[in-house]
């Protein structure tokens, strides 16, 4: 794994451990392979705050932008079925 997605991968800590999980067992699977425009969208999902993230992943909501949304259910979707190689 690079340097920028180490950086994301620590980025996906946070103040919930549900998040942690969700993102982290994301970004470690995703991350070696992602595109500079997916590491780009997947760094701005994490400038969210904690409870909106929560609202994204665990609740159901769906992000306003349709990229983003799509980048929720990869990751919910990842989380459920496990890593795609």
């Amino acid at each position: 794994m690079d340097a920028e997605a180490r950086a994301l991968l620590w980025r996906c800590r946070r103040g919930m451990k549900e998040l942690d999980v969700l993102l982290g067992r994301y970004a470690a699977a995703a991350l070696p392979r992602a595109d500079a425009a997916e590491r780009r969208l997947l760094a701005r999902l994490l400038e969210h705050p904690d409870p909106e993230l929560a609202g994204y992943l665990l609740a159901g909501e769906a992000p306003p932008e349709p990229e983003m949304a799509a980048l929720v259910t990869r990751i919910t979707t990842s989380c459920i079925i496990g890593p795609q190689t």
